[in-house]
């Protein structure tokens, strides 16, 4: 499969990163962009407030359950791309990887939707 990464960030300017990435892989994950949409709704800015998980991170998680449909299948294959993006970016926190109480900003979201995306592909597709 080519990469679809690039396409995954360009999504990124018209909604929030969970969006993004699992509307790039909706149709692998076997359902609709509107849905796709949906399910990442509550996702953007680490869920809500910069607290939590990614927001590609947590994207990717939807579309890594929805394609296997296993639990301990995706549990293992989530550690994997949390474990890499982990190494790759300093951090897999929303807050974090934006630089809040820091200043300093560890990848923009455009970047993390590239990651999450491409480590997902590396483990799924």
């Amino acid at each position: 499969m080519e990469t679809r990464k690039h396409l995954a960030a360009e999504r990124k300017k018209t909604c929030n990163c969970a969006q993004a990435v699992i509307a790039t892989y909706a149709d692998l994950a076997g359902i609709d962009e509107e849905t796709a949409m949906a399910l990442g709704n509550a996702f953007g800015s680490g869920m809500g407030n910069m607290e939590g998980t990614c927001g590609a991170l947590t994207g990717a998680a939807i579309v890594v359950g929805l394609v296997t449909r296993d639990k301990l299948r995706s549990r293992k294959v989530m550690s994997k791309i949390m474990t890499e993006f982990q190494a790759r970016n300093g951090a897999t926190q929303c807050k974090l990887l934006k630089g809040v109480g820091t200043g300093q900003v560890l990848r923009s979201c455009e970047g993390c939707v590239a990651d999450a995306s491409e480590l997902l592909e590396q483990q799924l597709f």
